[in-house]
């Protein structure tokens, strides 16, 4: 897998190279491997599929290795028809024992319906009616988030195991500037995530994942747009969540990172 190691961006490619014990290349960052890739009178044959899924997990191994030396904002915004219904931020970071921290920036006020049990009067009871398709409903919006942290940032062995299955497909968005990676069954039956490559680079520029909360066909969109750090670190900055079946939709965005301290 090292000659493919030459489509991945320089800090990387090395950073890549560390991880898989090649000190040798770790240790030639300095040398313009794009460039090397381009030189006149020098012609590769294009990855194949298999291969394009191994770039991407070694870009996603990397990718996630170097976020942890950062923090960012996240901010989670659920909508019902178009009305904002709740927004939330955290500063997220890596603690020493390698889990994802998450610290509450603004806290948020949570409405809890209380009295005296008894009999209840008709007025009543359709408030409590009320009250309980309210809770339904933030129940499916926490779990609609959990989906999205389910698929993002993706699990590169999950990403290895789908390819193992025989469940990936590569579509050609635009030739010589863009593929796309489909793979089925990812993580329920029946789902699909997909990632788009910009090429020659290979950098993953964007996801779509098709995939459902509770049931089947309660069809939920995901769309992701890849952000990249200047060390050449990707990383999901916007993820927007469709359920269209609920009229909910849910933003997830980062941003601001920057080195943590320590």
């Amino acid at each position: 897998m090292n000659r493919f190691k030459c489509l991945l961006p320089l800090g990387l490619a090395a950073f890549a190279a560390s991880l898989t014990g090649n000190s040798a290349a770790a240790g030639s960052a300095a040398i313009p491997l794009l460039a090397q890739a381009a030189k006149p009178g020098t012609e590769q044959a294009a990855p194949t599929p298999q291969q394009r899924a191994a770039i991407i997990k070694q870009w996603l191994q990397a990718s996630q290795a170097q976020l942890r030396n950062y923090e960012w904002i996240e901010t989670t915004v659920v909508s019902k028809g178009g009305d904002e219904k709740s927004r939330k931020q955290n500063t997220c970071y890596y603690g020493v024992d390698g889990k994802l921290q998450k610290v509450p920036v603004a806290g948020g006020t949570e409405e809890k319906a209380g009295g005296p049990p008894g009999i209840m009067i008709p007025g009543k009871i359709l408030k409590k009616i009320g009250e309980k398709k309210q809770a339904e409903l933030a129940a499916y919006m926490q779990s609609a988030i959990a989906l999205i942290h389910s698929y993002m940032p993706p699990d590169p062995n999950r990403l290895q195991t789908a390819v193992g299955s025989g469940k990936l497909s590569v579509n050609m968005l635009q030739p010589g500037r863009r593929v796309q990676l489909l793979l089925r069954d990812y993580l329920k039956t029946n789902d699909s995530l997909s990632i788009d490559l910009e090429l020659p680079t290979n950098r993953v520029i964007g996801m779509h994942v098709t995939s459902y909360v509770d049931k089947p066909d309660d069809v939920v969109q995901l769309d992701v747009t890849m952000g990249v750090l200047p060390d050449g670190t990707i990383f999901a900055q916007k993820t927007l969540l469709n359920a269209q079946s609920k009229d909910i939709t849910v933003t997830v965005d980062n941003s601001g990172h920057q080195r943590a301290a320590g």
